[in-house]
């Protein structure tokens, strides 16, 4: 999957997470194309309690280890057939 969010407490105003198939994940400033879109979301985390709003998984709240604050709202998206070659 990959996560486009914007909103503050990352470490860009816009950015892109990827997740990998071995578990790891690359952060890249900007929105990286192509987006095939999965769902929108709204995430708040406070402290170690974090809030999200999904349009395809409804409302959950989860525990994190480590304290911050966050709130920003984003795009899942399937990674392309090119994406999963490139890096994986």
């Amino acid at each position: 999957m990959k996560y486009i969010e914007a909103g503050i407490g990352n470490t860009w105003i816009v950015r892109t997470e990827t997740e990998l198939e071995d578990g790891a994940e690359i952060e890249q400033k900007g929105v990286i194309m192509p987006i095939i879109y999965h769902s929108a979301y709204a995430r708040i985390w406070i402290g170690k309690t974090v809030f999200i709003a999904d349009t395809k998984e409804g409302f959950k709240k989860t525990r994190k280890s480590r304290r911050a604050f966050k709130c920003v709202v984003g795009i899942a998206s399937y990674r392309s057939e090119a994406e999963r070659e490139r890096r994986d």
